[in-house]
């Protein structure tokens, strides 16, 4: 990045790395992490606003980002999930707000609950399976199109999901330390 100064000459302005907390960066042995972290906050924002309008360009509004994500983890591998199993899959704690999330799919009819034993299961209707094909097609074409079109190596994507998936890891135990203190 140049900034011009009152003699019209070009000079390097030095930014450093891009973080939301410098004070944080600043004084760290890993600065990387925060800047990590930003890009965390930035994908999961965007993240989480895209599963919202896409699934709206599905003809599926007024869901939240938490219903989507419960819709495609009941829909994935196409057989019923547990509740604690959703929970565990998508690392969410307050389950409750899972059981909200159920209902609210449910009262659309997006998905059935059953009871299996002591055990409530959930598995996807039709009107779910469908509305998950047409955010599917959505994604394809928004989204699936224009990544591709960015030329990043798959195996580079996969690489970063690793990553993150490793690093998320360690925020957990992280987080189960700092609650011990």
């Amino acid at each position: 990045m140049t900034a011009t100064s009152d003699n019209s000459e070009s000079e390097e302005i030095a930014l450093g790395p891009i973080v939301s907390s410098a004070h944080l960066a600043r004084q760290s042995a890993l600065p990387q992490l925060s800047e990590f972290e930003f890009g965390l906050i930035m994908a999961a924002n965007a993240f989480n606003r895209w599963m919202v309008r896409c699934m709206s360009a599905a003809d599926e509004a007024g869901l939240t980002s938490l219903e989507v994500l419960v819709l495609h983890s009941v829909t994935h591998r196409d057989r019923a999930k547990r509740l604690a199993d959703i929970c565990l899959v998508l690392g969410i704690e307050d389950v409750h707000t899972v059981v909200y999330a159920i209902k609210k799919l449910e009262a659309r009819g997006l998905v059935k609950s059953v009871r299996q034993g002591k055990e409530k299961v959930v598995s996807i209707t039709t009107k779910g399976e469908e509305a998950c094909d047409r955010y599917r097609k959505v994604r394809e074409t928004l989204l699936v199109r224009a990544v591709g079109e960015l030329g990043f190596d798959p195996g580079a994507i996969s690489s970063a999901a690793g990553i993150m998936r490793a690093l998320s890891g360690h925020y957990d135990q992280a987080a189960r330390a700092a609650a011990s203190l």
